[in-house]
């Protein structure tokens, strides 16, 4: 029984570590034909999927640095509009302010002026009762000293004679408290 794959070194047994020089031969020209197979057909798909996933990755990194500076951006934007916001909304409430005090004077001056129209309206009433009540206390004053001096006297006066010396006593009684008001408001 010989063994095939074993060389007999001079006079020993043949060893199972060593091959012999046909086997190195064949087993040499199968390595470098499956050598070239995978240089020629398997290295380069494999360096294609490789750069495939390469730039696979290179672009999603790129991606998401595009997506993270548009995000940014976007926060900057969010940033200036919310401020732009707040501004506006401050000028808006210090319009606001402004209006309420401009409505507020427009109304104290309108209730002001109906004041002064009520209380003016109020005097003249005053003005126009008092008149009203001189000229009925003068003529019931007149009747009344006219028929006291009828009765001191006996005798009836009451003819316009008697009518004009009881107005002429109260314009005189008037103009003598009117000159007496005067003077107190010069002292005054």
């Amino acid at each position: 029984m010989s063994i095939p794959f074993a060389v007999k070194i001079a006079g020993e047994a043949p060893s199972l570590l060593l091959p012999t020089v046909p086997d190195l031969v064949w087993g040499t020209i199968v390595f470098v034909i499956i050598l070239v197979f995978f240089v020629w057909r398997v290295v380069p798909r494999l360096n294609e999927a490789l750069d495939a996933r390469t730039n696979a990755i290179e672009g999603g990194l790129k991606r998401a640095e595009e997506a993270q500076a548009g995000a940014n951006q976007a926060q900057e934007q969010y940033r200036a509009q919310l401020v732009e916001a707040r501004t506006e909304a401050a000028s808006i409430r210090e319009q606001a302010r402004e209006d309420a005090k401009r409505i507020r004077a427009e109304l104290v001056a309108d209730a002001q002026a109906e004041a002064a129209r009520v209380i003016a309206s109020a005097q003249t009433q005053i003005e126009a009762e008092r008149q009203s009540a001189l000229v009925s206390l003068r003529s019931e004053v007149g009747a009344i000293a006219i028929d006291l001096a009828s009765g001191v006297i006996g005798e009836s006066l009451d003819d316009k004679r008697s009518t004009d010396i009881v107005d002429r006593f109260l314009a005189d009684l008037e103009a003598s408290e009117a000159s007496a008001a005067s003077a107190a408001k010069a002292k005054g």
